[in-house]
């Protein structure tokens, strides 16, 4: 397993401007005006128009009639080049549709956004009749839940427990994110070593028994061994046997919703 080295933050000042307006954008669905865009970006009006000027030519922002603007098709055009040439959503997919089949929790795959966030790139809901409210697209904190703790241990990152979490290659969040939710998560690797994503399992906390936890974890690392041997790498021996935290123990029921937070 190949941890990555920190790189030096690099780059040009307009470049980052123009990146953050289309971010910004793609933030939500709706359409954004010049003031809101100005707001999000702590950006001057001026700047931003000149910007978008040149987002608009590129096709990367679209400007409607009522003079909002919204994502361009070529946002679209990059997003399928991005799954031509990483193919690890299609690998995933029918893993996640398997898990959810066998009665468990949400399912998603997540990978490193930035420094100190991470992106669902694939999201397939349980079929219980409550959730954790979360869909592939949403950035979520590297520093709170299963998920965010082993990408950052597994990038190298030497936080409380990261050694513990890269031995185990399992990692349980309960209320990190959210008091009502709890989630479980599983690494898998490429074939140099690194990690490429994690695989994860969430849903409301009082569903997180010790039963359910310990055969979650039994079906995300053959899940997360499957996907890794797909991609041409070699899952790690891990240890059989796996101690239940006292916080998972002592979980008492909470309310229930359609839908709430996500672990």
């Amino acid at each position: 397993m190949a941890t990555r080295k920190k790189r030096a933050p690099a780059g040009v000042a307009a470049v980052d401007r123009a990146l953050a307006i289309v971010q910004a954008i793609a933030s939500q669905p709706d359409p954004w005006s010049l003031a809101k865009l100005s707001v999000a970006t702590k950006l001057y009006k001026s700047t931003i128009l000149r910007l978008l000027g040149s987002l608009e030519n590129a096709r990367y922002v679209t400007r409607l009639s009522d003079g909002n603007y919204t994502l361009g098709p070529a946002v679209f055009r990059l997003g399928l080049a991005y799954e031509h040439a990483h193919p690890l959503r299609e690998i995933v997919l029918p893993v996640l549709e398997s898990l959810v089949k066998n009665g468990t929790e949400s399912a998603s795959l997540h990978i490193r956004h930035n420094a100190t966030s991470r992106i669902c790139i694939v999201r397939v809901d349980s079929n219980h009749s409550t959730l954790d409210r979360i869909q592939a697209g949403d950035i979520l904190p590297l520093d709170r839940g299963a998920a965010g703790r082993l990408l950052a241990a597994f990038d190298g990152e030497e936080s409380s427990g990261a050694r513990e979490l890269r031995e185990g290659c399992f990692a349980l969040s309960v209320g990190e994110r959210d008091p009502a939710c709890a989630g479980a998560a599983s690494p898998v690797f490429g074939p140099d070593g690194a990690i490429k994503g994690v695989l994860s399992l969430s849903g409301p906390r009082e569903r997180f028994t010790p039963a359910t936890v310990t055969r979650m974890r039994d079906l995300l690392l053959a899940a997360a061994t499957a996907v890794t041997q797909t991609l041409g790498g070699k899952f790690p021996e891990v240890p059989k046997n796996y101690d239940l935290p006292g916080k998972l123990l002592d979980i008492q029921p909470a309310r229930k919703s359609r839908k709430s937070g996500a672990a």
